[in-house]
């Protein structure tokens, strides 16, 4: 049993050192996996400029040559913010309006948030998956939009798309 007990250390730091050169490959192998992948995205990025990725038309979604895009018509009349939760969260309030004369929804909104000296800091996306009646207004009250940075004072809302419903 002593004998047994003797070669424990010896044991302990073959294991280590066996684990240690074995992550030490493990390590060796996937930089070499990272540097071939960025090399064939990259490749791949340039043969692909100019072409829209990620985007799918359908046939419905297509807006007739002259017709006003669903976004031309609708407007933020007024809007407000204020910090929530722990003083990271930007609770947004602000009224749509739609002039077009159909139903618009899925509208996808952008804020700025600015210092006082009005440099820019944070830039958050929302979508409001509600729809906006043709000719109407409605208002979304304290909308999440996200998390902003503490020296945020200011922020400016636009509405970037929306859907005919």
């Amino acid at each position: 049993m002593r004998v047994a007990i003797g070669w424990l250390p010896i044991f302990v730091i073959l294991v280590a050192a066996a684990w240690v050169l074995m992550s030490e490959h493990a390590r060796r192998q996937t930089v070499a996996g990272a540097a071939h992948l960025a090399a064939a995205t990259s490749a791949r990025e340039h043969a692909t400029v100019g072409l829209a990725r990620g985007t799918s038309l359908n046939p419905s979604d297509t807006i007739a040559p002259g017709q006003a895009a669903p976004v031309d018509g609708l407007s933020i009349s007024s809007q407000s913010w204020r910090r929530g939760g722990l003083g990271s969260n930007a609770l947004v309030t602000l009224t749509l309006r739609n002039d077009n004369d159909y139903a618009v929804g899925e509208i996808e909104i952008s804020c700025a948030f600015t210092r006082p000296d009005g440099s820019r800091l944070t830039d958050r996306t929302r979508l409001i998956h509600d729809s906006v009646n043709m000719k109407s207004r409605k208002t979304f009250s304290r909308l999440h939009v996200g998390f902003v940075n503490v020296n945020a004072t200011n922020a400016q809302c636009a509405v970037v798309a929306a859907r005919h419903v």
